[in-house]
């Protein structure tokens, strides 16, 4: 029996109309190597960095980008364009991936020696000579640490080191034994673990994130591992679509008109792609452009309400030149810039304002000229609008097929699609739902499908001004 009530009383009912879930684009994953040992940081573990301290922190850093490859993604997204966050994974196993360094002598300058910063602290013997006749104990004769120049080794004050020389023995991280493998990665069967770039699956289980940007600076130029990147980013956790930023390789492609040549024997060909040449540089730095892409467009989406819809083309580069993988300069004009484009490989350009990032197409034009594959940012707001109609009606899932169900949707999602119109972001979109797409059979077997309509705006890639010489102006001069 209802209890007795004499009065008002009030309640409250979930809105029909929810609101959609809009998230960020423009986020990188980025695979390569870090000097981990420095730190005590972790090898294939995705690692979210929002700014330089946190990436420092978790995974060291060192100057030495040939070697340690994230490094000098987190120097230019963070120090130059000031984005986050990155979700970082090192591969380099310091376990796994070193060498042993015969003892040899080091001098002792107001009680510190220097060693490499490749060396593994761990690992360190310190001895009277090389044939090791006394051996000195850390922490009662010496204590090491490492600094910015390298593993500083510093005498303790009861030292029974009083030369001015010792010999030190220990290994060190080796780099060079980090293979296509290790950053390709894949999953384990007997540890139940993946690694690589198969870690961007876990990515919005473990941090909420989904990435769209998946680079791998110094090994993306190698086919198998462009070909895995396009492979994840077709299908992020199997349903988001992001694209590989990939460069050609600088080391053998020294000629502009070369390029496409080096992308079409690749394979390099994907909407799914975005391919850059060649390297850039800012002051005695070099950087892969893909580095700089990967910031030029996420400054871009930030300053478009994490919106990808505006093009990263003709905006702002923090670099001052263009080289090759060996540093030596390469100069490219703006005929030759073009053409790059045409072939659908994104460069840079010093014509008007000095260097910008140049070229609005990913790596499926020329041959596919549909304008929602070929166009940059057509292609990223299709699959961001995608990505947020998937993260707003997940909790639909499994609900009853009924009318309110889906008017919730549509009504929703309409709403959504008018702000991106209001706002610019898109020309126009809606979403429908028709008997004509929903079989009897299907709906009576839990699928309801609906067809969503948009259009991004296209960047302004040409823009003609015809002038002529209009006589009738020379009458002037008798007025």
């Amino acid at each position: 029996m209802a209890a007795f009530e004499h009065g008002i009383k009030t309640s409250q009912a979930a809105t029909s109309v929810s609101t959609p879930v809009v998230t960020a684009s423009g986020i990188p994953f980025v695979v390569g190597t870090a000097p981990i040992h420095t730190v005590g940081g972790k090898t294939n573990e995705i690692i979210l960095a929002n700014n330089y301290s946190e990436a420092a922190a978790a995974l060291g850093y060192s100057d030495d980008w040939d070697k340690y490859t994230l490094c000098e993604f987190m120097y230019s997204h963070f120090k130059l364009y000031n984005m986050g966050p990155v979700l970082f994974v090192n591969v380099l196993d310091p376990a796994e991936n070193k060498k042993t360094v015969p003892a040899a002598q080091y001098s002792i300058t107001d009680n510190i020696a220097k060693l490499p910063l490749d060396a593994i602290k761990s690992t360190v013997k310190v001895t009277s000579t090389a044939e090791g006749d006394v051996t000195y104990n850390a922490d009662e004769d010496y204590t090491l640490y490492y600094s910015d120049d390298g593993l500083t080794l510093e005498l303790l004050p009861k030292s029974s080191i009083s030369g001015k020389e010792v010999y030190v023995a220990f290994d060190t991280v080796d780099t060079e034994s980090v293979k296509v493998k290790d950053i390709i990665g894949g999953y384990d069967i007997s540890s139940g673990k993946s690694t690589g770039l198969e870690l961007v699956e876990y990515c919005f289980s473990k941090y909420l994130l989904i990435p769209d940007l998946i680079l791998a600076p110094g090994y993306s130029s190698d086919s198998e591992v462009a070909a895995v990147m396009t492979a994840k980013a077709m299908s992020i956790d199997g349903i988001f679509e992001g694209h590989a930023l990939i460069d050609a390789d600088c080391s053998s492609v020294k000629n502009y008109s070369d390029v496409n040549e080096w992308k079409t024997t690749k394979s390099i060909t994907s909407r799914n792609q975005i391919i850059c040449w060649p390297m850039v540089t800012l002051g005695e730095r070099k950087f892969h452009m893909s580095t700089h892409l990967a910031g030029v467009i996420a400054m871009t989406d930030s300053a478009n309400d994490d919106c990808p819809s505006n093009s990263p083309s003709n905006k702002d580069a923090q670099i001052d030149g263009l080289c090759f993988a060996d540093g030596t300069e390469c100069s490219l004009n703006r005929t030759q810039a073009n053409y790059l484009n045409s072939c659908g490989i994104v460069t840079c350009l010093n014509f008007v304002g000095g260097f910008k990032i140049w070229g609005n197409e990913t790596a499926c034009y020329p041959s596919n000229t549909d304008v929602k594959d070929y166009f940059t940012n057509v292609n990223r707001t299709f699959a961001w609008v995608a990505k947020n109609f998937i993260l707003s009606f997940w909790n639909k899932i499994d609900g009853n097929i009924t009318r309110r169900l889906i008017d919730s949707i549509t009504d929703s999602f309409n709403i959504y699609l008018n702000g991106l119109t209001r706002s610019e972001k898109i020309l126009g979109g809606r979403i429908e739902f028709t008997a004509d797409d929903n079989a009897v059979t299907d709906l009576m077997g839990g699928k309801i499908k609906f067809k969503t309509y948009i259009t991004p705006p296209s960047p302004a890639r040409e823009i003609e001004n015809e002038f002529e010489y209009d006589v009738s102006y020379l009458s002037d001069l008798w007025s």
